[in-house]
């Protein structure tokens, strides 16, 4: 049996960060935990997973507070414009690219609309579609789901980095919604089945990466029966 391969490409709540404290270092919830793995088990044998996940991956935005001064991350890149072909490119053959970002992008920092968020995540579909196969191989392109992360919780560690994002993340649903339905790509908001209640404001309870997970399996099964 050829198993249909699919990849997440998120970030801190894809990674599995659990909640903790301010000034604490967080664990990464195990396996049976995280949303993806939960997705990858309820669809079966059938199925094979790439988890890409990074803490603090934005859309197509260079987060230079994170990336420059943390010597410990090596040059790597918040960036997931930037790295997405290579990784697309380095996982081949991929039957689905799930793509769940935005986050992120709320950050006051970068002074972005929920609208402005869309489009740059509607630019990674096209990044996708536009990387079909790899060098000299013969793969054709993905498909892609959307997903909308969760509106933002309340509470933030630093409330200054977070300044008017809650309000923002509450559109940013709708505002995928439509970006989607515009492209023509399989969409689902994560809103509508799961709220942020980590004690930091932006990361999930492992209730809700297990719910979520449940969720997103059934919608993929849909789309893995039309390919």
């Amino acid at each position: 049996m050829i198993r249909k391969r699919i990849l997440v490409f998120g970030d801190s709540n894809s990674w599995g960060f659990v909640p903790c404290a301010a000034n604490q270092m967080t664990t990464r919830y195990d396996a049976a935990t995280r949303w993806p793995t939960v997705m990858a088990a309820r669809l079966g044998s059938g199925v094979e997973l790439v988890e890409e996940a990074l803490s603090g991956r934005t859309t197509d935005l260079d987060d230079l507070e994170i990336d420059l001064p943390s010597a410990h991350l090596r040059g790597a890149t918040m960036n997931g414009a930037k790295l997405l072909p290579s990784i697309l490119a380095s996982h081949l053959p991929l039957d689905l690219v799930i793509i769940m970002l935005g986050t992120n992008d709320l950050k006051t920092r970068f002074k972005r609309s929920a609208h402005e968020i869309a489009s740059a995540a509607l630019g990674l579909a096209r990044l996708i579609k536009e990387c079909e196969g790899g060098v000299n191989t013969i793969y054709p392109t993905p498909k892609v789901l959307l997903l909308a992360p969760p509106p933002l919780g309340t509470g933030f560690h630093d409330p200054a980095e977070w300044a008017g994002s809650r309000e923002k993340s509450l559109a940013l649903g709708s505002a995928l919604r439509e970006a989607a339905a515009a492209a023509h790509l399989p969409f689902l908001d994560a809103g509508e089945f799961i709220m942020t209640q980590g004690m930091d404001g932006i990361h999930w309870t492992a209730e809700a990466q297990l719910k979520l997970g449940e969720v997103v399996a059934k919608k993929v099964a849909l789309i893995l029966q039309s390919l």
